[in-house]
């Protein structure tokens, strides 16, 4: 680390909620977390739930008065809603609208009409990259599992060439890319510029979705030749539709809110001056609740009018769109008074002093502490959340694009190897229609691949920026 030093940094943070020692800390971190990966694991609890018992069980073994403790999850639960919650619920809004007007659909299929042979699998992560910049990724896969299927039957490809490169898309993008809730949490709890993160994650996830999707598909195709199953086509939502949007209505719907916030980070860099009038409006419309906002109200033009949706059928469509998000709300939102809770037990305090005494680099620790969460939970927005919240004292003294690359160290170690205790594990295994030990040869070790390789992008870049 440079700049400030450990004791500076430690003399300015807020007093610790207890007086334990590094050894009871260290105690207190492992236990914490072991308690929230055999709720999840063992008990199936709900990780809102494991998260707030989790932040308890650390807590008291630290030796935290339990009310302060209660305080301190309180107000990481709240701050992190605040921040982030808007976000979460415009970005499902906006994937609502795209998924149910068919906008979706009109971007796969005008790709799809241009791309054929060897182009095919390149169409595919591009398709996906596009379509999974707004979507969850469980809607993404939704959405895209009836085109890969239908695509590789229809054009007699290997499942597995044109399957990994729709997933790689679909998996850099929720872990790197914000607006998606892990990288919007990172940023929220490290104190990261959005607009930089997002300019630096398009730039890592480019050469990432590159070798985990189209090069990788080709040795995954060899381990794994499977035809696509015929019993697990759905219907796609524009096949009731009568009309739907164009595609570039679409496209610049879906890309509008990238604009705005990448509009934002550059004039911020090229002006530099909070008072310029020009800088003051792209702090506003940059800003990524506006941005969001902006793509919300413009989709209602650009998506919905055009296939035929009237003022009537608006509001329900919102109110579907907000209604899986509940979940990932709670989670997140535990997740912050997980981090809250390790900041103000001293343990953020710990891990700034390790990282120190042991010289290991801020952001190889990141994605270290990262992997170890993910294998354990098997949730990248569990790993996302509570590794955060460990290495947010990291980013203290770090300059803007060393922040921002910090939150892709993150998201980069939240992603690796998807296994048996991974939702998203399951729901690839069964839309394909593969065993256990077909899916961890493809799907598991595209993820590995990932991780790894935008791991790896992020350490150069940082020797560089």
């Amino acid at each position: 680390m440079t700049g400030l030093s450990v004791e500076m940094l430690a003399a300015d943070a807020p007093e610790p909620i207890t007086s334990a020692g590094h050894a009871q800390l260290g105690i207190a971190v492992l236990a914490g977390i072991a308690v929230i990966v055999l709720l999840i694991t063992k008990f199936k609890l709900h990780a809102f739930l494991s998260l707030t018992i989790g932040s308890l069980a650390l807590g008291a073994i630290a030796g935290a008065p339990l009310d302060k403790v209660l305080l301190s999850f309180s107000a990481g639960l709240g701050s992190t809603v605040a921040g982030v919650g808007v976000l979460i619920a415009l970005g499902a809004i906006l994937g609502k609208m795209l998924a149910d007007s068919g906008g979706a659909d009109q971007i796969v299929d005008t790709i799809l009409a241009k791309a054929g042979g060897r182009s095919m699998p390149w169409a595919m992560v591009l398709i996906a990259s596009v379509i999974g910049l707004p979507l969850f990724f469980e809607v993404g896969i939704v959405l895209l599992i009836p085109v890969v299927l239908m695509v590789a039957k229809r054009g007699n490809y290997s499942l597995m060439r044109i399957g990994i490169p729709a997933l790689a898309g679909l998996s850099v993008m929720h872990g790197l890319v914000p607006p998606h809730p892990g990288p919007l949490v990172a940023i929220d709890a490290v104190g990261a510029d959005l607009g930089i993160t997002l300019a630096l994650g398009v730039l890592v996830a480019i050469p990432t979705v590159v070798i985990a999707g189209p090069v990788f598909s080709r040795y995954a195709a060899r381990w794994v030749d499977v035809p696509a199953p015929e019993n697990m086509i759905p219907q796609r939502a524009s096949d009731e539709l009568d009309k739907r949007p164009g595609f570039g209505a679409t496209l610049f719907t879906v890309l509008l809110p990238v604009i705005l916030m990448l509009a934002k980070a550059l004039v911020d860099i090229v002006v530099d001056d909070p008072e310029n009038l020009v800088q003051r409006i792209f702090d506003v419309i940059g800003a990524p609740m506006i941005a969001l906002l902006a793509s919300v109200l413009v989709g209602i033009f650009t998506l919905l009018r055009p296939a035929g949706f009237g003022k009537e059928r608006i509001p329900p469509l919102v109110e579907k769109g907000l209604m899986p998000i509940a979940g990932i709300l709670l989670i997140v939102g535990a997740g912050g008074g997980f981090k809250q809770t390790l900041i103000d037990s001293g343990v953020g305090r710990m891990v700034l002093e390790i990282s120190e005494d042991w010289s290991i680099p801020a952001l190889l620790l990141a994605w270290l502490i990262a992997v170890a969460i993910r294998l354990a939970t098997g949730s990248a927005t569990v790993a996302t959340v509570s590794a955060a919240g460990l290495v947010a004292p990291l980013a203290a003294d770090m300059s803007t694009t060393h922040t921002a690359l910090l939150v892709l160290a993150i998201g980069a170690g939240s992603l690796f190897l998807s296994h048996v205790n991974d939702a998203g594990f399951w729901l690839v295994k069964e839309y394909f229609g593969l065993s256990v030990g077909q899916n961890l040869k493809t799907w598991s070790v595209m993820e590995c691949i990932i991780s790894v390789v935008a791991g790896g992008i992020v350490l150069l870049l940082s020797l560089v920026i």
